[in-house]
């Protein structure tokens, strides 16, 4: 239920004549609140007039909104999707026409309340899926809108002061121009080949009245010099997360990059899947690239998140980290055929005490392999939170040998094991054992084998080669229910069992901006 104070929000901000004559009168606490209002009901003129008079140094979209996978707040309850496409369009024509406005006139001011913006913050709000519908707007989408705000301001500044030139030629004892202030946008950047050019132009305006900062940064599919040329381009303060997965990169070209990523010393995360790092094919050129690789990624004093997933590594895993200066958190290997050795130097290495997420998916657990997961497990038990063993070939068998230890691991929150070949009785087994874990919140589970239409003679390689569409609706749905009565009956009903491969993960948001007392009356009266 919404308070009283964002319903009077909500009725101020569907009236803009109303809501304009009263920010000058509004307390600036109130703005936080109006600013919420505005973007649940996508009134996207309110928005601009609120940006225009902003009274903060700062508008953070996670502050005021909340992550968009956070649960809903009591204050607000339905400002927990994802912001509007239209309302974050709004937000940045309303810094562009303000910026544009100050280079015109820097001291005009219509309204007794001048805009205080200085810092933009919109990290952690767009979706990085470049498909999310009409009413989203993807990071790739984001990233190209603030770039071209970024080059038009930089443009109308240019205009300015060609005006402004001419002008002070005319008369010389007229003062110059004062210069306007200038205005950071932080934001999280996505680029692939379509949109290289426009943020390589819109970051070269380092120095402009409109200034992009990335803390989050993602690519696809682009060239060497293309990454090279825009990593050199970002201001390295703030960039926590690199994310070059489908570059196609290989060791040379790996090597080539990460002396330029070695800029931000506060890195934590860097994604390198996709990068065509094959042992298979090493040479003596290639397998110094492996050596100069690692030693690369010694060279990042915080980083606490690595993926290498869809790189064969084999046998190659204690060269490839044993350079690394601190424990990693974070470690996705998937699909990176991995070897008995390599997860035994997981087991020894500084790592197997402060892994968090464990990603092993891909990997065929026979019983050697099985064996040494079992002892990897154990050793990282006191610290794992995310364990995924996706598309592995585990039966009920290899199950029912794992789960002793897996049920060792006490903070476990979410399991992935989609893809596996396991049967109803071996689900079962599962709902029964993993109970005694307190915190485990989310489990990727597989269709059942016999739920399938079409059984295949040969379970384990076959079951690769079904698809949703042979499964047997009814059938699912009575495991489905029967497993979710097993949870109910366990007092785990608040446990989410699904087949659903969407990303689920569990993230604590920012504080909430709340209005002061006595809100509530000072929005009626204005209203009335």
């Amino acid at each position: 239920m919404h308070s009283l104070v964002f319903l009077c929000a909500r009725r101020l901000v569907s009236h803009r004549p109303s809501a304009r004559r009263a920010l000058d009168l509004l307390p600036a606490e109130l703005y936080p609140v109006l600013f919420q209002a505005a973007f649940l009901d996508r009134r996207t003129l309110a928005l601009q007039d609120l940006v225009a008079t902003w009274p903060f140094p700062i508008l953070s979209f996670q502050q005021l909104l909340g992550h968009h996978d956070q649960q809903h707040s009591s204050h607000h309850p339905s400002l927990g999707g994802r912001p509007n496409k239209l309302c974050i369009q709004a937000v940045i024509m309303a810094v562009v026409a303000h910026l544009r406005q100050a280079l015109e006139e820097p001291c005009h001011g219509t309204s007794k309340r001048q805009c205080r913006l200085r810092v933009l913050d919109m990290t952690g709000v767009q979706d990085l899926d470049t498909d999310c519908g009409p009413n989203r707007m993807s990071l790739w989408s984001s990233t190209v809108v603030l770039a071209k705000a970024c080059i038009e301001v930089s443009k109308h500044k240019n205009e300015c002061q060609k005006h402004g030139s001419k002008r002070q030629k005319g008369s010389s004892g007229a003062s110059a121009t004062p210069q306007p202030f200038s205005m950071e946008i932080r934001a999280d950047l996505f680029v692939n080949g379509t949109s290289f050019g426009v943020l390589r132009d819109a970051l070269q305006t380092a120095t402009g009245p409109l200034r992009l900062r990335c803390r989050d940064f993602h690519t696809e599919e682009l060239s060497i010099t293309g990454i090279v040329s825009l990593l050199e381009s970002l201001d390295p303060v703030g960039v926590r997360r690199v994310d070059l997965r489908f570059n196609n990169l290989g060791p040379s070209g790996l090597c080539a990059v990460l002396p330029h990523i070695t800029r931000f010393t506060k890195l934590l995360s860097l994604n390198l899947s996709y990068s065509n790092v094959d042992v298979r094919r090493l040479t003596p050129r290639t397998d110094t690239g492996l050596r100069q690789l690692a030693a690369q990624l010694g060279r990042f004093p915080c980083l606490k998140e690595l993926n290498f997933s869809s790189s064969r590594l084999s046998g190659n895993l204690r060269q490839l980290l044993g350079d690394l200066q601190a424990p990693l958190e974070s470690l996705e290997l998937a699909f990176c055929y991995l070897l008995p050795g390599d997860l035994a130097f997981l087991c020894q290495s500084i790592h197997a005490p402060a892994l968090r997420r464990l990603d092993l998916s891909g990997h065929n657990f026979t019983e050697s392999l099985l064996q040494s997961l079992c002892q990897l497990l154990e050793e990282i038990s006191a610290s794992l939170l995310h364990l995924d063993l996706m598309e592995c070939h585990l039966t009920d068998a290899q199950l029912a040998d794992l789960l002793p230890v897996l049920c060792r691991c006490s903070r476990l929150r979410c399991l992935g094991l989609f893809g596996n070949p396991l049967s109803t009785s071996g689900l079962k087994t599962l709902v029964r054992k993993t109970v005694v874990l307190p915190d485990l919140h989310l489990v990727v589970y597989p269709y059942p084998v016999d739920c399938y239409s079409q059984e295949p003679s040969r379970l384990a390689p076959a079951f690769d080669h079904l698809s949703e569409d042979t499964v047997d609706k009814d059938r699912f749905a009575a495991v489905s229910a029967e497993l979710a009565q097993m949870l109910a009956s366990s007092g785990r009903a608040d446990a989410v069992w699904t087949t659903s491969l969407c990303c689920h993960e569990k993230r604590g948001g920012p504080g909430r901006t709340h209005p002061p007392p006595g809100s509530a009356a000072i929005l009626l009266s204005v209203w009335g």
